[in-house]
Formats: structure tokens, C-alpha cells, sequence
């Protein structure tokens, strides 16, 4: 996803320029101690330049922050309305989860303030579409690997736009064969809702 993938440019950035930031810190300190005055004064403002652009590029971070998400001008508010479950297993602790961790995402990760009323510019809703197993991975004929799938539809209307955009975020989650689905459920459920958590965030606030 675009997000993620930013996010993951920027800990590249962040590692790349402490790690310049180390290499001219050896190399002043070298050239300290090995080098004559007249080299020294002669590479002094090839140094300092670099040191600059290094430090300098390093406070670029901030501009690749979550806070940085597509989010039209005109839109201050939102409304996110209680994901409800329609899967035919109903796992009873999905929805409230999933909903709360949402807020949360979106109240603490954008400009957007949560209302409750219906005059909000943005409105989010939805509902857990799947909630399956299958099998996955078969080891001497028999099921090693089942997977929990689970969907989420997702309906976004713009009100200042007065238009809408839907989409479904799928996410497979892998457990062994020889767990209960209760079982697995105790051991995924931080991860379901992590993982669902953040693609909706992703496909809500990419696509503007």
C-alpha cells in the first residue's frame, strides 16, 4: 500500500543518513589526528558541506508522517459509524474492536475531528462481509496449515462532495491445523485487528 510503503522509505532515510552522519564523524576525527594542517584546511568545507546536507535532509521525516494523509482541504470532520458483523460466524468481539481501533487510527493519525452528528463531512461505514476458514497447506494428506479469512466492506461518503466510494479489504491469517478456531481466534485477534485496522486506514486516506 502507498502508506506503508512510505513508511517504510522513511526508516530507509533514517538509516541511511545516521549511518553518513557516523562515517563523517570517523572521518573528522581521522583526519584530526592523521592529516597535515594544510589538507586539513583544505577539505574543512567539503566536510562542513556534506554535514550540512546530511543533517539537514534528515529532517525531511517529518514531511513523510501518517499526519501527511490525502485528505481534501474542505474536509474537517468525520463520522465513523459501528462496523457491524454479517459474516455467518460471528465472532462477537470483531466488530466493537475493529470500530474502536478505527476511531482511534483516525482521530489520532489525521487532522479530522470524530463527531456524532450527521452533518459530518466525511462518513464511514461498513460491515465484516466474511469471517471463514479453509484449508491452506496439506502435509501427508492431510490439512497442516488453515487459514482464517476475513472481509471487511467499507462505504465512504463525502458529503461536502455528495458523492461516495466503496471498497472490501480482504486479509488471510494463517494458524495451524491442530487449533480450535477458538484457539486460533486468542492467538490472531491482536494481528485481525491490527492488520484490518490499517487497510482500511490505507484505502480510505490514499485515494484522495
Amino acid at each position: 500500500m502507498i502508506l506503508k510503503n512510505r513508511s517504510k522509505s522513511v526508516w530507509l532515510h533514517f538509516i541511511f543518513i545516521n549511518y553518513l552522519r557516523g562515517k563523517f564523524l570517523i572521518l573528522t576525527f581521522y583526519l584530526k589526528l592523521q592529516m597535515p594542517v594544510t589538507r586539513k584546511i583544505f577539505l574543512l568545507p567539503f566536510i562542513c558541506t556534506l554535514c550540512v546536507i546530511a543533517f539537514t535532509n534528515s529532517n525531511c521525516k517529518v514531511s513523510y508522517g501518517l499526519r501527511d494523509v490525502s485528505i481534501p482541504d474542505s474536509i474537517k470532520t468525520v463520522k465513523i459509524n459501528f462496523i457491524e458483523n454479517k459474516a455467518r460466524y460471528i465472532n462477537p468481539r470483531l466488530s466493537p474492536t475493529l470500530t474502536d481501533r478505527l476511531r482511534q487510527k483516525i482521530v489520532g493519525q489525521t487532522r479530522l475531528t470524530q463527531t456524532n452528528s450527521d452533518n459530518a463531512d466525511w462518513e464511514i461505514s461498513g460491515y465484516v462481509s466474511d469471517y471463514s476458514v479453509s484449508t491452506s497447506g496439506i502435509s501427508q494428506q492431510q490439512s497442516s496449515i488453515n487459514r482464517l479469512n476475513v472481509s471487511v466492506h467499507i462505504t465512504l461518503f463525502n458529503r461536502k462532495g455528495g458523492d461516495q466510494k466503496e471498497f472490501d479489504v480482504s486479509h488471510p491469517f494463517d494458524f495451524p491445523a491442530n487449533l480450535t478456531l477458538q484457539a486460533a481466534e486468542s492467538q490472531l485477534s491482536d494481528q485481525i485487528i491490527r492488520d484490518m485496522t490499517d487497510e482500511i486506514f490505507n484505502h480510505v486516506f490514499s485515494d484522495w
